[in-house]
């Protein structure tokens, strides 16, 4: 009986290989196939490739430099803020030892500048900060400063030994507030210049991203790199065609090129600029193609000192 059973797997495992397993003749027809050929149940049993792979080092890699390049900045103004309040010993703190108060205000601010930056983060990708920076900034520094001050509430009061108390908390929100808009305005004020990519020396590895390209766009020169929701729009001097990926990481493979992020949804190669224009408060970069890169109003003086228009 075993065989029985046996020879009828084997013979509707064959039979659904060549029809397809749809129910539809494929093009591997019996014709094409010859005899049909048994498959045996080890064939049918070898295990499957992983669904999901680790990504090779170099997308860990250009991820790494794409965080660092768009937030390690926050990070490092908010320590550098976080050890000056400690050493004039801001807010009463004054009394602790040196080391409690370096490790308590750089708790704070560091754990502020990550809030920030998620906060920052949604506030950006709404265009907010693009069209009014004042209001995205105040709007920012309340989504951080809100929260943040119960955080800064319960933290004061564990690591000075006290119970927190709500009618304590009050006393709170101004403090935060204060530093949390002081730091969004240095992170504003530093942030002004864009994310620029630099021509490769001589004899050097080719340009990361380049291996991106379609097939159809191989060999030809990238203009810009423009966000699209989740995909990036390539303009070259082939075409244009949509890839899959972060204009982020695209930024940190970018490296090999001149170019500067001129916007926070596009990337311009700076030998591809065809003619600038400002219309309206804002600046427009032309491309060889006709197409316009649009130049956010934070970063059009630092593009100006550069020469770009």
């Amino acid at each position: 009986m075993r065989r029985v059973w046996a020879s009828c797997i084997d013979r509707l495992a064959s039979d659904i290989l060549i029809s397809g397993g749809g129910g539809f003749a494929s093009p591997l027809s019996k014709t094409a196939l010859g005899a049909r050929r048994p498959v045996s149940q080890s064939t049918l049993r070898q295990p499957t490739p992983p669904l999901r792979q680790s990504p090779p080092p170099a997308v860990h890699a250009s991820r790494t430099a794409a965080f660092v390049a768009r937030h390690g900045r926050g990070f490092l103004v908010a320590g550098i803020a976080g050890l000056f309040l400690a050493l004039v010993g801001a807010f009463g703190t004054g009394d602790a030892p040196l080391g409690i108060r370096i490790a308590y205000w750089l708790v704070l601010c560091l754990s502020g500048a990550a809030a920030g930056m998620g906060v920052s983060t949604l506030v950006q990708s709404s265009g907010l900060t693009e069209r009014a920076p004042f209001v995205g900034g105040v709007v920012i520094t309340l989504g951080v400063a809100l929260p943040g001050t119960i955080y800064v509430w319960a933290v004061s009061s564990l690591l000075f030994g006290q119970v927190p108390h709500a009618a304590t908390l009050p006393r709170f929100f101004l403090p935060v507030l204060v530093i949390t808009a002081a730091i969004t305005a240095l992170n504003f004020v530093t942030a002004r210049r864009p994310i620029e990519t630099h021509a490769a020396p001589p004899e050097s590895a080719p340009v990361r991203f380049l291996e991106r390209l379609p097939a159809k766009l191989r060999g030809a020169t990238l203009h810009a790199v423009e966000a699209q929701d989740h995909y990036l729009r390539l303009h070259t001097s082939k075409g244009e065609d949509l890839i899959l990926m972060r204009l982020s990481d695209a930024v940190a493979e970018l490296e090999g090129i001149e170019g500067a992020q001129t916007h926070r949804s596009w990337w311009v190669a700076r030998e591809a600029v065809v003619e600038a224009k400002r219309g309206d408060g804002r600046a427009v970069l032309t491309l060889p193609s006709g197409a316009e890169a649009p130049v956010s109003r934070a970063y059009a003086k630092a593009l100006r000192e550069a020469g770009w228009f």
